[in-house]
């Protein structure tokens, strides 16, 4: 049989001439066929997602080629991800998602940020980049983080615990560490305008079942819980929809992000894009006008060597 030798180490002849032998005995475990080493080698990188040889490429197993024209953006997502490709329901509502999402305009820090380095002569791509890796815990990671919650909540009811109790009281420790409740309220929409269309096709996908409807039933509870006692609610906002479609249609939070991150991405390309084709060079976060408020030390000479630290100070 045709063989190769594996370079034994941290055994006893490591590193000498008899170390690197073809091993016999209890150490043929150490010995490799030619098949098995090119199997390790290829094997490297093995995935089930795509199969690219020449001439040929597969996408979970289906040939790019028949998926083209037959197949949608979203399906694409959806089948990269998940291994197989959606039903009609589950495919509109990961689209109503992903529509919902795709952009919030310069205000937004991560629209700004590609828009800014599109000014400073660097490619579309530096420019997308730059706003894409804005999107984290603080901005843009909210749905990831409500998808966690409405797990929570999900796994109290499963054990017979009221769901409204179970919101009230992860509302109540939430205030207790005066923490922010995330997926809920918005800093510039009283009402989010995106919250009740993505609610009534969740409430329509639950009906048809396409999905349960635990997410649903999870984070309008916690919507509940938040409006008690107050004079004005705390609507869910964009994250808080989203998480629930995205839980509702089973995706991990970690990829509530990563679907949010390719939504998002869209708006970034066409705001960098338009920054790119105005023209304008080196945009700061200001107008040129304006300079950033200062609250430093007044103006002050700078004293000669071998002054003393409290003359150095004195303007």
């Amino acid at each position: 049989m045709n063989q190769t030798t594996r370079t034994l180490t941290g055994g006893a002849g490591a590193g000498t001439a008899g170390g690197t032998a073809a091993a016999t005995g209890t150490d043929m475990a150490a010995v490799l066929t030619a098949a098995e080493l090119e199997d390790k080698v290829t094997g490297w990188w093995r995935t089930g997602i795509s199969r690219i040889t020449p001439g040929e490429i597969l996408l979970r197993g289906y040939p790019v080629e028949q998926m083209i024209g037959n197949v949608s953006f979203t399906d694409t997502i959806w089948l990269l991800l998940r291994g197989e490709l959606p039903d009609a329901g589950q495919s509109a509502l990961l689209e109503a998602a992903l529509v919902a999402s795709v952009d919030h305009g310069p205000q937004a820090p991560s629209i700004a940020a590609a828009r800014m380095a599109a000014t400073c002569g660097v490619g579309l791509n530096n420019a997308v980049a730059n706003g894409v890796n804005m999107l984290g815990d603080v901005h843009g990671g909210a749905g990831q983080q409500c998808m966690e919650v409405l797990a929570e909540l999900n796994g109290a009811a499963s054990e017979g615990i009221d769901l409204d109790q179970a919101a009230w009281d992860l509302v109540g420790r939430y205030r207790l560490d005066k923490a922010h409740i995330p997926g809920f309220g918005h800093r510039f929409h009283p009402r989010d305008p995106r919250r009740d269309p993505l609610l009534g096709l969740v409430e329509e996908a639950v009906k048809e079942g396409v999905v349960g409807g635990w997410a649903l039933r999870a984070g309008t509870a916690l919507e509940r819980a938040l409006a008690e006692g107050r004079s004005r609610p705390v609507p869910m906002n964009i994250d808080g929809a989203t998480a629930i479609i995205y839980s509702e249609l089973g995706f991990p939070p970690q990829l509530g992000r990563g679907l949010f991150v390719i939504s998002r991405g869209v708006g970034v390309l066409a705001h960098a894009w338009e920054e790119h084709r105005g023209g304008a060079r080196i945009k700061g976060p200001i107008p040129k006008p304006l300079l950033p408020a200062y609250n430093g030390p007044a103006p002050r000479d700078l004293l000669p060597p071998g002054t003393s630290g409290a003359q150095q100070g004195k303007g």
